[in-house]
């Protein structure tokens, strides 16, 4: 398995997240990002599976996300498709 950076806040303190990843192995994209902390007000409306979590990243983020056209392609179902 290899991880392939595809995108990193600049504005980030740290240097740290949120950090966009993709799994060449598995073939589905891995989010580093902030904990939400105050789920209990925030994500109150929302069902959250015990196998899954939820994170947070500013929407600066998303502007480095590569376009579908240059994602890599996946040839194998991603784990979320198996659930």
């Amino acid at each position: 398995m290899a991880l392939h950076l595809l995108c990193k806040d600049p504005e980030s303190p740290n240097n740290g997240s949120p950090t966009l990843y993709y799994d060449d192995e598995t073939h589905s994209y891995l989010l580093q990002g902030w904990r939400v902390t105050d789920a209990a007000a925030r994500l109150a409306g929302i069902t959250i599976p015990d196998h899954e979590t939820i994170v947070e990243f500013p929407p600066r983020l998303l502007r480095l996300f590569p376009g579908a056209e240059s994602a890599p392609q996946a040839g194998a179902p991603s784990p979320a498709d198996e659930h």
